[in-house]
Protein backbone atom coordinates (compact mmCIF):
# COMPACT_ATOMS: atom_id res chain seq x y z
CA UNK A 1 0.00 0.00 0.00
CA UNK A 2 1.35 3.56 -1.02
CA UNK A 3 1.92 6.26 1.82
CA UNK A 4 -0.85 8.28 0.59
CA UNK A 5 -3.00 5.07 0.85
CA UNK A 6 -2.01 4.89 4.17
CA UNK A 7 -2.33 8.57 5.65
CA UNK A 8 -4.94 8.64 8.17
CA UNK A 9 -5.98 5.04 7.81
CA UNK A 10 -3.00 3.70 9.57
CA UNK A 11 0.25 5.34 12.10
CA UNK A 12 2.85 5.99 9.29
CA UNK A 13 6.76 6.33 10.35
CA UNK A 14 8.98 8.48 8.30
CA UNK A 15 12.54 8.80 8.71
CA UNK A 16 14.57 11.45 7.61
CA UNK A 17 17.97 10.77 5.17
CA UNK A 18 20.37 13.70 4.49
CA UNK A 19 21.65 12.86 0.74
CA UNK A 20 25.35 12.76 0.71
CA UNK A 21 28.08 15.15 -0.42
CA UNK A 22 29.00 14.05 -3.13
CA UNK A 23 28.62 10.87 -5.26
CA UNK A 24 28.92 7.79 -3.12
CA UNK A 25 26.16 6.29 -2.03
CA UNK A 26 27.14 3.13 0.34
CA UNK A 27 26.61 4.92 3.49
CA UNK A 28 23.18 6.42 2.44
CA UNK A 29 21.67 2.55 1.15
CA UNK A 30 23.19 1.14 4.13
CA UNK A 31 21.02 3.47 6.73
CA UNK A 32 18.15 3.15 4.42
CA UNK A 33 18.31 -0.95 4.36
CA UNK A 34 18.66 -0.40 8.37
CA UNK A 35 14.79 1.33 7.65
CA UNK A 36 13.19 -0.82 5.28
CA UNK A 37 10.39 -1.19 7.61
CA UNK A 38 9.15 2.57 7.39
CA UNK A 39 6.62 3.60 5.76
CA UNK A 40 8.78 6.55 3.73
CA UNK A 41 12.37 7.98 3.88
CA UNK A 42 12.31 11.78 3.47
CA UNK A 43 15.25 13.01 1.44
CA UNK A 44 16.19 16.46 2.17
CA UNK A 45 16.69 19.20 -0.64
CA UNK A 46 20.42 20.76 0.23
CA UNK A 47 19.33 21.58 3.89
CA UNK A 48 20.84 24.56 5.72
CA UNK A 49 21.76 25.68 2.29
CA UNK A 50 25.14 23.40 2.03
CA UNK A 51 25.04 21.34 -1.58
CA UNK A 52 24.65 18.03 -1.40
CA UNK A 53 23.26 15.24 -4.25
CA UNK A 54 19.84 15.73 -5.54
CA UNK A 55 17.50 14.51 -3.83
CA UNK A 56 15.59 13.61 -6.97
CA UNK A 57 18.22 10.96 -8.07
CA UNK A 58 18.72 9.52 -4.53
CA UNK A 59 15.11 8.93 -4.32
CA UNK A 60 15.10 7.12 -7.69
CA UNK A 61 18.09 5.09 -6.72
CA UNK A 62 16.30 3.81 -3.04
CA UNK A 63 13.44 2.89 -5.11
CA UNK A 64 15.02 1.00 -7.61
CA UNK A 65 17.48 -0.83 -5.32
CA UNK A 66 16.09 -0.98 -2.21
CA UNK A 67 12.30 -0.48 -3.30
CA UNK A 68 11.69 1.54 -0.49
CA UNK A 69 8.90 4.77 -1.03
CA UNK A 70 10.65 8.26 -0.33
CA UNK A 71 8.76 11.79 0.22
CA UNK A 72 10.82 14.37 -1.80
CA UNK A 73 11.84 17.70 -0.35
CA UNK A 74 11.34 20.28 -2.79
CA UNK A 75 12.66 23.68 -1.95
CA UNK A 76 11.87 27.08 -4.03
CA UNK A 77 15.01 28.31 -2.68
CA UNK A 78 17.15 26.92 -6.23
CA UNK A 79 15.06 26.59 -9.07
CA UNK A 80 12.72 29.09 -10.89
CA UNK A 81 8.74 28.46 -12.11
CA UNK A 82 9.98 26.46 -15.03
CA UNK A 83 12.45 24.97 -13.39
CA UNK A 84 10.19 23.52 -10.65
CA UNK A 85 7.71 21.92 -12.81
CA UNK A 86 10.73 20.64 -14.90
CA UNK A 87 11.88 18.77 -12.30
CA UNK A 88 8.43 17.56 -10.86
CA UNK A 89 7.57 16.15 -13.89
CA UNK A 90 11.13 14.18 -14.42
CA UNK A 91 10.74 12.92 -10.89
CA UNK A 92 7.04 11.75 -11.15
CA UNK A 93 8.39 9.48 -14.40
CA UNK A 94 11.13 8.29 -12.03
CA UNK A 95 8.59 7.18 -9.77
CA UNK A 96 8.87 9.77 -7.05
CA UNK A 97 5.00 10.30 -6.05
CA UNK A 98 5.99 12.05 -2.83
CA UNK A 99 6.77 15.57 -2.34
CA UNK A 100 6.95 17.90 0.85
CA UNK A 101 7.04 21.48 -0.57
CA UNK A 102 9.41 24.03 1.42
CA UNK A 103 10.14 27.08 0.83
CA UNK A 104 13.74 26.31 1.65
CA UNK A 105 16.68 28.12 3.99
CA UNK A 106 17.78 31.25 2.13
CA UNK A 107 21.51 30.91 0.67
CA UNK A 108 23.29 33.63 3.19
CA UNK A 109 23.37 30.94 5.69
CA UNK A 110 25.39 28.28 3.89
CA UNK A 111 28.60 27.60 2.42
CA UNK A 112 27.92 29.68 -0.71
CA UNK A 113 26.09 32.78 0.84
CA UNK A 114 26.78 35.44 -2.06
CA UNK A 115 24.46 32.47 -4.35
CA UNK A 116 21.23 33.47 -5.10
CA UNK A 117 18.31 32.56 -3.83
CA UNK A 118 15.23 32.01 -6.77
CA UNK A 119 12.21 32.92 -3.95
CA UNK A 120 9.99 33.02 -7.51
CA UNK A 121 7.15 31.21 -5.17
CA UNK A 122 6.75 29.93 -1.22
CA UNK A 123 5.97 26.43 -0.14
CA UNK A 124 2.18 28.02 -0.18
CA UNK A 125 2.27 28.73 -3.99
CA UNK A 126 4.60 25.44 -4.36
CA UNK A 127 1.38 23.48 -3.22
CA UNK A 128 -0.57 25.23 -5.38
CA UNK A 129 2.02 24.33 -8.35
CA UNK A 130 2.07 20.52 -7.65
CA UNK A 131 -2.15 20.14 -7.69
CA UNK A 132 -1.93 22.45 -11.06
CA UNK A 133 0.19 19.48 -12.25
CA UNK A 134 -2.09 16.75 -11.03
CA UNK A 135 -4.55 18.41 -12.66
CA UNK A 136 -2.63 18.04 -15.73
CA UNK A 137 -2.21 21.59 -16.53
CA UNK A 138 1.39 23.34 -15.93
CA UNK A 139 0.94 26.63 -13.79
CA UNK A 140 0.35 29.01 -17.03
CA UNK A 141 -2.70 26.28 -17.83
CA UNK A 142 -1.00 24.24 -20.98
CA UNK A 143 -2.34 20.67 -20.71
CA UNK A 144 0.34 18.23 -19.83
CA UNK A 145 0.05 14.76 -21.88
CA UNK A 146 -0.20 13.35 -18.79
CA UNK A 147 -1.47 14.68 -14.99
CA UNK A 148 1.17 13.32 -12.20
CA UNK A 149 -0.69 12.28 -8.85
CA UNK A 150 1.94 13.48 -6.14
CA UNK A 151 1.03 13.39 -2.63
CA UNK A 152 1.45 16.54 -0.76
CA UNK A 153 3.10 17.69 2.14
CA UNK A 154 4.11 20.70 3.87
CA UNK A 155 5.60 21.72 7.20
CA UNK A 156 4.33 22.85 10.16
CA UNK A 157 6.39 24.58 13.46
CA UNK A 158 4.67 23.57 16.60
CA UNK A 159 6.78 26.15 18.69
CA UNK A 160 5.84 29.46 16.77
CA UNK A 161 5.89 32.69 18.32
CA UNK A 162 2.31 32.89 17.19
CA UNK A 163 0.83 29.33 16.84
CA UNK A 164 -2.40 30.45 15.12
CA UNK A 165 -0.64 32.70 12.93
CA UNK A 166 1.18 29.48 11.74
CA UNK A 167 -1.71 27.35 11.60
CA UNK A 168 -3.65 30.00 9.59
CA UNK A 169 -0.84 29.23 6.95
CA UNK A 170 -1.44 25.59 7.16
CA UNK A 171 -5.00 25.97 6.32
CA UNK A 172 -4.03 28.26 3.35
CA UNK A 173 -1.34 25.42 2.20
CA UNK A 174 -4.33 22.72 2.75
CA UNK A 175 -6.46 25.16 0.66
CA UNK A 176 -3.88 25.10 -1.62
CA UNK A 177 -3.44 21.17 -2.06
CA UNK A 178 -1.90 20.19 0.82
CA UNK A 179 -2.23 16.44 1.83
CA UNK A 180 -0.58 16.08 4.70
CA UNK A 181 1.71 17.66 7.47
CA UNK A 182 5.29 17.06 9.19
CA UNK A 183 6.24 19.10 12.10
CA UNK A 184 9.89 20.21 13.83
CA UNK A 185 10.90 18.25 15.89
CA UNK A 186 8.73 18.32 19.70
CA UNK A 187 9.85 17.03 22.84
CA UNK A 188 6.45 17.73 25.12
CA UNK A 189 3.04 16.12 24.82
CA UNK A 190 1.82 19.34 25.84
CA UNK A 191 2.87 21.28 22.72
CA UNK A 192 0.95 18.15 20.90
CA UNK A 193 -1.70 18.07 22.81
CA UNK A 194 -2.16 21.99 22.16
CA UNK A 195 -0.96 21.44 18.49
CA UNK A 196 -3.53 18.77 17.93
CA UNK A 197 -6.51 21.01 19.43
CA UNK A 198 -5.35 23.92 17.30
CA UNK A 199 -5.36 21.49 14.15
CA UNK A 200 -9.05 20.05 15.32
CA UNK A 201 -10.51 21.38 11.79
CA UNK A 202 -7.84 21.24 9.27
CA UNK A 203 -8.80 18.14 7.85
CA UNK A 204 -5.50 16.33 6.76
CA UNK A 205 -3.20 14.13 8.55
CA UNK A 206 -0.46 15.51 10.91
CA UNK A 207 3.19 13.31 11.72
CA UNK A 208 5.03 14.50 14.33
CA UNK A 209 8.53 15.57 14.26
CA UNK A 210 10.69 13.31 16.83
CA UNK A 211 14.73 13.99 16.29
CA UNK A 212 16.58 11.72 18.71
CA UNK A 213 19.01 12.94 21.18
CA UNK A 214 22.59 11.83 21.68
CA UNK A 215 23.96 13.23 24.30
CA UNK A 216 23.19 16.24 27.01
CA UNK A 217 25.62 18.77 24.58
CA UNK A 218 23.65 17.83 22.08
CA UNK A 219 20.19 18.41 23.79
CA UNK A 220 22.04 21.72 24.75
CA UNK A 221 22.71 22.97 21.72
CA UNK A 222 19.08 21.99 20.09
CA UNK A 223 17.68 23.72 22.87
CA UNK A 224 19.88 26.56 22.57
CA UNK A 225 20.83 27.40 19.10
CA UNK A 226 18.42 26.19 16.87
CA UNK A 227 15.53 28.42 16.34
CA UNK A 228 11.83 26.19 17.09
CA UNK A 229 13.31 23.76 18.52
CA UNK A 230 12.55 23.88 22.83
CA UNK A 231 13.44 20.77 25.04
CA UNK A 232 12.00 21.02 28.52
CA UNK A 233 13.70 21.16 31.79
CA UNK A 234 12.87 17.69 32.72
CA UNK A 235 14.18 16.28 29.50
CA UNK A 236 17.55 18.33 29.54
CA UNK A 237 17.92 16.99 33.37
CA UNK A 238 17.55 13.27 32.00
CA UNK A 239 20.29 13.74 29.22
CA UNK A 240 22.63 15.61 31.51
CA UNK A 241 22.31 12.74 34.28
CA UNK A 242 22.99 10.41 31.21
CA UNK A 243 26.30 11.22 31.33
CA UNK A 244 28.36 9.12 28.63
CA UNK A 245 24.88 6.78 28.57
CA UNK A 246 23.32 10.03 26.10
CA UNK A 247 22.35 7.72 23.22
CA UNK A 248 20.87 5.34 25.09
CA UNK A 249 18.38 7.52 27.05
CA UNK A 250 18.17 10.01 24.10
CA UNK A 251 16.51 6.73 22.38
CA UNK A 252 14.55 5.58 25.58
CA UNK A 253 13.40 9.25 25.84
CA UNK A 254 11.98 8.91 22.54
CA UNK A 255 10.65 5.77 22.41
CA UNK A 256 8.75 7.08 25.44
CA UNK A 257 6.87 10.14 23.93
CA UNK A 258 6.81 8.00 21.02
CA UNK A 259 4.46 5.79 22.91
CA UNK A 260 2.24 8.76 24.54
CA UNK A 261 1.57 9.98 20.99
CA UNK A 262 0.48 7.10 19.08
CA UNK A 263 -3.24 6.88 19.69
CA UNK A 264 -3.92 10.48 18.95
CA UNK A 265 -1.53 11.21 15.95
CA UNK A 266 -1.35 9.95 12.26
CA UNK A 267 2.36 8.83 12.92
CA UNK A 268 6.01 10.62 13.38
CA UNK A 269 8.63 11.65 11.04
CA UNK A 270 11.96 10.33 12.78
CA UNK A 271 15.21 13.17 12.15
CA UNK A 272 17.92 10.46 13.76
CA UNK A 273 21.32 13.08 14.00
CA UNK A 274 24.80 12.40 13.10
CA UNK A 275 23.10 9.92 10.28
CA UNK A 276 22.46 7.47 12.96
CA UNK A 277 20.09 6.24 11.47
CA UNK A 278 20.38 2.85 13.72
CA UNK A 279 18.64 5.29 16.53
CA UNK A 280 15.59 5.48 14.66
CA UNK A 281 15.24 1.52 13.80
CA UNK A 282 15.71 0.80 18.02
CA UNK A 283 13.10 3.80 18.96
CA UNK A 284 10.39 2.15 16.35
CA UNK A 285 11.16 -1.60 17.65
CA UNK A 286 8.55 -0.73 20.07
CA UNK A 287 5.82 -0.64 17.26
CA UNK A 288 3.27 -3.59 16.72
CA UNK A 289 4.46 -5.26 13.82
CA UNK A 290 2.23 -4.67 10.34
Amino acid sequence: MSLANKLGKQFVVTVEIDPPRGVNIDKVLEGARVLKGVDAINLADSPMARVRMSPIALAHLIKEKLGIETILHMTCRDRNLLSLQSELLGAYALGIENVLALTGDPPSIGDFPHATGVFDVTSEGLVHLIRQLNSGNDLAGNKLNAPTNFCIGVALNPTADDLDKEIDRLKRKVAAGAHFALTQPIYSRRVVDLLLDKCSDVGIPILIGILPLRSSRHCEFLHNEVPGIVVPDDVRKRMRDAGDNGRSEGIEIAREFLESIMGQVAGVYLMPPFADYSMAAEIIEILPSG
